[in-house]
């Protein structure tokens, strides 16, 4: 595998792509970079924004996640991925739902899974493409999600027992990730586009008088790097969301972004370092351009 390999960990199909979208059709662009993708529900439980395919869902015929597999692989195939995987191979967790719901105790529940064992099926795969960084989200999984929660947890763990020569030697020799980053916003970048919102048929925003009110979202002072991605790449992460027809309609969100706020709205996705030495940067804030840097 190549020396540049770099690990993206999602919880659901079309998570890669709205946190991190740009991000990935620009290192998929890269020669020198390995770019790998695992994603580790199908999304079973997500919500059918399509009327006529509104029989998919969990309550009806539970099969919207077989649909979101084949919206993925549209998704990541438009952004220019190839090496996906889904944790466990597809289907092995299932899509806990929003906290408190009754799904979150499904036997299959990714948020009730042992994390070592979930952990051991992302070892395997780290230390096989050995990346030099790993990306996931933070420990409230930017939103309060169980599934982005437990994709932390298991992430991070993975990222301790793939460095541990005496762990599950089985799984292929150690390998030392250089660099961990966790996705996040600037508050800066949260308060630009709290108004745009106003408009949005789903906006994410509307139980909060403003801005300070949102439970996510970090000062810009506490941000490490800034991938903005250039016009070619931007356009895939267009494409790539239009193939999840299931999970964003037009007139949602992600659109009143680009259509208030321009592509390069779209076209900049923020991080956090945890692990590892901050290359150079540049910017008020010194923020890296290159998370592999």
């Amino acid at each position: 595998m190549s020396a540049r390999g770099i690990m993206f960990v999602h919880a659901h199909p079309d998570d890669e792509t709205v946190g991190t979208g740009a991000t990935l059709a620009h290192y998929a662009a890269r020669p020198e970079v390995h770019l790998t993708v695992v994603t580790c529900t199908l999304g079973e439980e997500g919500e059918v924004r399509v009327p006529r395919l509104a029989g998919l869902a969990a309550d009806e015929a539970d099969q919207l996640g077989g649909y979101r597999y084949w919206e993925y692989r549209q998704a990541t195939a438009a952004l220019g991925v190839t090496d996906t995987h889904f944790l466990g191979g597809p289907g092995r967790y299932r899509d806990s739902g929003m906290m408190g719901l009754p799904s979150n105790g499904h036997p299959r529940a990714f948020w009730g899974a042992d994390v070592d064992t979930a952990a051991a099926d992302l070892v395997a795969l780290v230390r096989d493409r050995a990346p030099e960084v790993l990306v996931t989200y933070d420990p409230d999984g930017f939103y309060g999600h169980p599934d982005h929660i437990q994709a932390h947890r298991v992430a991070m763990r993975a990222v301790d027992l793939a460095a541990d020569p005496a762990w599950r030697p089985d799984l292929g020799p150690a390998h030392d990730i250089r660099k961990v980053y966790w996705t996040t916003m600037p508050r800066s970048v949260i308060e630009a586009q709290f108004a745009a919102f106003a408009g949005a048929t789903d906006n994410p925003f509307a139980d909060a008088a403003s801005a300070d009110d949102l439970p996510f979202g970090v000062p810009d002072g506490e941000i490490d790097a800034c991938v903005s991605a250039d016009e070619e790449a931007t356009a895939k992460k267009r494409a790539a969301m239009a193939a999840y027809a299931t999970q964003i309609a037009p007139g949602d969100w992600l659109d009143v972004i680009g259509d208030k706020l321009g592509d390069a709205a779209l076209a900049a996705e923020h991080y956090r370092l945890v692990k590892g030495e901050r290359g150079p940067g540049a910017g008020e804030h010194g923020w890296e351009a290159d998370l592999l840097a």
